[in-house]
């Protein structure tokens, strides 16, 4: 580990314009309250409220960034702050948007050999019976390039098709439809080059929405898993892949669904996911062995400048 008093002035990146604001400020304000714990000179900033390039006016020499979905995780920041040489926690430029893009992400997924929802890209003027008959009911709507669920419905009924994809393309033009794999859900989170201890989730409702990631206390996580050790090994090593096929470095969280037979498919990969008190990466780290504090402090230790 790194003398934390060699990070310098440390900005974390909280806030932002997009539509997980409210969610990054409690990600951001976790972070600092860790960082400063550990005796870090970390200080909060947030991209909405002042232009970037404060960040060199301010002398502050690192950058960690605890925002989430657009303009934060899609590799416009990223962007940004290698202009400025400034090193940032998490993944690249490229592999920020890749990772943002769920259907890119797919793509190269499928391309690698990494089992994935069958899926179709929508539009206006998609066939939405075509698209039920393909991928069968019931069925996932979402934006592309949204995170936190938002605008996610599951569809039970084709004539909900039309309403599911309204609402998905108020939050990007590009819209997906998924097969629903009806089974558990788990979440593997990466830090560095290693997969920490899976997470299940159960979700009271069966969906594992923005109201059961942020809001209800029904949600159930278990970690351990309860899989056998082969089973949470093959996953890991799964996830591992699935990160590094995209480029992803640093830290980051792989989702994945397992069908009734026990077969693994990978939704996406989070550049930044969350650090709320709801939050996986944390549920992890700690079954791991890692307090939260040492975990804010190693993401910050593996930032990079490009």
């Amino acid at each position: 580990m790194m003398s934390n008093s060699s990070f310098g002035k440390v900005a974390v990146l909280l806030g932002g314009r997009s539509a997980e604001r409210a969610i990054s400020l409690k990600s951001g304000k976790a972070v600092l309250d860790g960082l400063r714990c550990r005796g870090v000179n970390a200080h909060p900033f947030d991209p909405a409220e002042q232009p970037m390039e404060a960040l060199r006016q301010q002398g502050f020499n690192r950058v960690h960034i605890a925002l989430h979905g657009r303009y934060g995780e899609d590799g416009t920041v990223q962007g940004a702050l290698e202009l400025m040489e400034l090193p940032y926690t998490g993944s690249g430029v490229m592999a920020s948007a890749l990772a943002m893009d769920k259907w890119r992400t797919k793509l190269l997924w499928q391309a690698a050999g990494i089992n994935t929802p069958r899926h179709l890209l929508l539009n206006p003027k998609s066939d939405f019976d075509a698209v039920v008959k393909e991928l069968g009911l019931p069925l996932i709507v979402k934006p592309s390039r949204e995170g936190s669920t938002i605008g996610l419905t599951k569809v039970t009924t084709a004539t909900d098709m039309l309403k599911a994809y309204e609402s998905a393309a108020k939050h990007d033009m590009m819209v997906l439809a998924e097969q629903f794999i009806d089974g558990p859900e788990l979440t593997v989170a990466i830090l560095g080059e290693t997969a920490l201890p899976v997470v299940r989730i159960q979700a009271a409702s069966g969906l594992y929405d923005y109201q059961a990631k942020y809001v209800s206390e029904d949600t159930r996580y278990f970690c351990p898993s309860g899989l056998s050790a082969a089973k949470e090994n093959a996953i890991q090593m799964l996830a591992l892949q699935a990160h590094k096929v995209l480029g992803c470095e640093g830290w980051g969280r792989v989702d994945v669904m397992l069908d009734k037979s026990g077969k693994p498919y990978f939704l996406e990969t989070n550049t930044s996911p969350g650090m709320t008190d709801h939050s996986l990466v944390p549920m992890a780290a700690q079954e791991a062995g890692i307090s939260f504090e040492d975990l804010v402090l190693r993401i910050l230790e593996l930032a990079h400048v490009g």
